[in-house]
Order: C-alpha cells, then structure tokens, then sequence
C-alpha cells in the first residue's frame, strides 16, 4: 500500500467520523422530538378558561416593543384597545425606538386614543441602547401594573386575552403565561406555507410536551403575560443576548417559577413575507439560541434538577445547533459517497440513522394535520402534509449554512446590533410586498455561497447517477433545490422595485 493510498484511508474515515458525529446529533434531536411527541399524548385535559370577576382582576400593564414599523403599528394599537378587560385596569404603553416616519404615525394614534379615555403612553428614548430589552428593562421602572403583557408590532391578540391569561397568576409559582402563535399571513406564500408549518410543532408538540413532562418550556418574546416579581427574581431583562426571551425564560425557571402553556388561546401574528426578513429573524433566533446555550448551560448543569430535566434543557438551549449539523452533513455527504468502498464501508448502515429521522415526519404529522389544521378536512390535508414535508425538509437544509454562521458567531461571542423582523401588513395573497420599505437592498457573501452550493449538489446528483451510487441521491436532490430555491427568493426579494 503506497503513501497516497493510506493517506486517502485516512482522510475516508476522518471524513466518515465527522460526518457519522454530526448525524448521530440530528438523529438524537430527532428522538427527543418523538419523546416529546410521547408526553404530548400524555396530556390531561385542563379548562384554559377561569372566570374572574371585574373587581378581581389585577391592574395590567401593556408594553408593546417597535422599531421602525410604519405599515403595522396603527393596527396594533387599534387591537389592543379591543381589550375586553376593564379600561381602568390596564394601561398600554408604546415603546417607540424608531428612526423613521413611524415615530409620527405612533403619536398621532396614541393621542387619538388617550382622548378616548384609555391609559395610554409613548415612551421615547434617545438611543437604542439593549435594543427590545433595554426598552423593556427601562421601561418597568414606571410602568404601574404587577402583569406585563408583552406584544410585537406583527401581533393582533384577540379581545379575550387578558381574560384568559390573567387569572391563571392565581398560582403564585406560575411566573409566565404563554399562548399559541397562529398566523394572519399563513396562506401567502410558499415561504409563509413553511414557516407555519415549523412554528406549528413548537407551539403544540414542543410547549405541550414539555409542560407535560415538567420540562423547562419558553417564553416565545410575545404573545405572553410576566409577573413583575418573576422578571426582578430572575434578574430582569439581559441584552447580552439577542434571544433575551429564552434568557430570562430560563433564568426564571431556574428560580423555581413555572411558565404555563395554553395552546387553545391563539394570538394571531404577520409571519416574514419575504426571504430576506426571514433570514434576519433566523439570524436573530439561531445566533441569540447559542448565545444563550453559552451563557445558561453551565448553570443548569449545576441546578439542582432531575436528570430528564436537565438534559431536555441542554438539547433545547443547543436546539440552534441542529442547523450546523445539518450543514455538515450535507456538505460531508459527497466525499463520504465516494470514499466508502475505499474503507470497505456499507452505505446501507445509515438506514439506522434514517429511520430515527424518519420518525420526525410524525412529530409534523401532528403538529399541523391533527392539531393545527383539525377544522379543514382531513383529505386536503393529508395531501398538503404530504407536499409541504419534503419542501419544508429542502428549505430547512438551504437555510443551514446562513443558520451555520449565525451560531457559529453566537458561541464565538460576536457582538452584533438586534435586526428587526420587517413587517409589510401582509394579510393574503392581495397584498403585495413591492413598493415597500425596509427591504434589504445588497446581497450578502451568505447568498452567492448557496448558489454555489446548490451547484455543488447537482454535480453530485450526476456524477453519483454516473457511477452508479445512489445511496444519497434524494438527500442531495433536495440540498440542491433547498440551496437554491433559499438563493434565488434571497435574490428575487433584493430587487422589488
């Protein structure tokens, strides 16, 4: 055996060590989503309704974080006066940090609605210093209420929500009440499709599940209500983190608070309308998840917790690594597709691994087709699951590298500013995206790189059709219309005139 054969020996099993790493994560992730799936099942019916009298109900305070939201902060306000709740019981403060015409649009609606006789404020600061939770932080310091309600500009809660929050702080050990997102824009586009169809999972199968199983759930950053006492308990609201949500969610229940789940009550929101503000929100999740991987883990491993408790903490907090494994895979995949038969290797062991991804289609399959699509019929449905699962699946592994970079930089610990969500009052197929502001206008490194990797996977989809090795030709099939498809939106949505 000559040198250039045992330095390709060499380089085979590196290679197939790396990637055989990265698929055990992805498959171990998968087989937490079925636990979770299981304790989902374990649900014991409970009433999310408790009736309050008038006199009862506490004083409430609403803060409602913008930056920059010109199309959507009218009817938010709006919504939020809907409230039925006792108008002297609850007071809404804006916390506007705009730069732009927003700032105008904002104080013409607020007096229009202080005449009206509700308690309402717009709080103006000179910087934007701690980005939405150094306004919320800043804030408490003269808000009235013991309750915060918390709502970004793309939300529309319904007129039942402090009703139906409220009084479940009747348990002092609950710190936190979170509601289900539901989705005004859902049937918009391809790109709204699929990010429903994620955030349906989180919001049924993931919060339930780990409700049920006495895990540590999340507060989602809006569509929820604080305890006072719970947010100074845990030491208030960090800007060391873009995901200040998960932070303090963490911290709080690492105090002993509990967060309360209901998935009945759903708070209708604008989901990104265009792929550019999607991947500045995943941007945001992705590196703000690992940052706070990096700062919380330590102090959950050294909680005094039951060891189910902890490691469903550790996969949650690293939940944004999942994306990174992703990407290896991937990328790994077509060198270990050609350097199996040099180490004797049989690609059918991979079936392993694949029946535990496998197992992830039923976690969706309940997530939208039992529980999020339950009202329309069942068939139609059957059949949308049947389309969207495999596109969703592309999209997510084109979406890996730019993820990849965002978590990267997270646990690296770069500093970056907190990039809004841009909001176009988005509602169906008849509102249109062009002619608006804030959109991106320059075309990222991140983008080329997923054109070119979209390439990289056709030319592997040939060459293994070539020599006869198709063990990997779906998942490359679907890596290059991910890649692609995540390329050209990013491209298309750039030059909207």
């Amino acid at each position: 055996m000559d040198y250039l054969q045992i330095t390709m020996i060499i380089f085979a099993y590196i290679t197939l060590i790396i990637y055989l790493t990265a698929l055990t994560y992805i498959a171990a992730f998968c087989l937490m989503q079925i636990h979770l799936l299981f304790k989902y099942y374990k649900n014991e019916k409970r009433s999310e309704l408790i009736e309050m009298t008038d006199e009862s109900l506490p004083f409430v305070t609403v803060q409602l974080p913008i930056f920059n939201e010109m199309y959507v902060v009218e009817r938010l306000i709006d919504n939020i006066t809907k409230f039925d709740y006792p108008k002297d019981k609850y007071e809404i403060r804006v916390l506007d940090d705009s730069t732009d015409e927003t700032v105008d649009i904002t104080a013409r609606k607020v007096a229009e609605y202080k005449a009206k006789g509700f308690q309402i404020v717009h709080v103006l600061r000179e910087d934007r210093k701690g980005y939405k939770a150094g306004a919320l932080k800043e804030d408490m310091k003269h808000a009235k209420g013991d309750f915060f309600a918390i709502f970004d500009a793309d939300f529309l809660p319904k007129p039942d929500f402090l009703r139906r929050t409220i009084p479940h702080f009747k348990d002092p050990e609950i710190g936190v009440v979170q509601t289900r997102w539901g989705h005004i824009n859902e049937d918009y586009s391809i790109i709204t499709k699929l990010q429903a169809f994620q955030l349906n999972v989180h919001f049924t199968v993931e919060q339930v599940g780990r409700e049920n199983a006495n895990y540590f759930l999340q507060f989602n950053g809006t569509g929820g209500v604080w305890r006072k006492k719970t947010i100074e308990d845990a030491g208030g609201w960090e800007a060391d983190t873009l995901t200040e949500d998960l932070d303090l969610s963490l911290r709080a229940q690492l105090k002993g608070y509990k967060i309360f789940y209901l998935e009945k009550t759903v708070s209708p929101a604008e989901l990104p309308a265009e792929m550019n503000g999607l991947k500045s929100q995943q941007h945001r999740w992705m590196k703000g998840g690992a940052e706070t991987a990096k700062k919380l883990l330590p102090k959950v491993w050294k909680a005094d917790l039951g060891f189910g408790k902890k490691f469903h903490a550790t996969l949650h907090l690293l939940s944004s690594s999942i994306f990174l494994c992703v990407f290896v895979v991937g990328i790994f995949s077509v060198p270990v597709l050609f350097l199996l038969d040099s180490i004797h290797f049989n690609a059918q062991y991979f079936a392993i691994f694949l029946t535990s991804m496998l197992s992830i289609v039923a976690v969706y399959y309940v997530g939208n087709v039992k529980v999020a699509w339950a009202d329309g019929d069942r068939k139609r449905n059957i059949w949308k699951f049947l389309f969207l699962f495999p596109v969703f699946l592309a999209l997510s592994m084109g979406l890996s590298l730019h993820n990849s970079i965002a978590v990267l930089q997270g646990y690296r610990g770069k500093k970056s500013p907190f990039v809004r969500t841009p909001k176009f009052n988005i509602k169906d197929i008849s509102d249109k995206i062009n002619k608006k502001q804030y959109l991106a206008t320059r075309i990222p490194f991140t983008t080329v790189l997923e054109g070119l990797l979209s390439i990289y996977f056709v030319a592997a989809i040939f060459m293994s059709i070539k020599v006869g090795s198709l063990e990997f030709l779906f998942f490359h099939i679907l890596l290059a219309i991910g890649y692609g498809t995540i390329c050209f939106f990013s491209i298309k949505h750039l030059t909207l005139k």
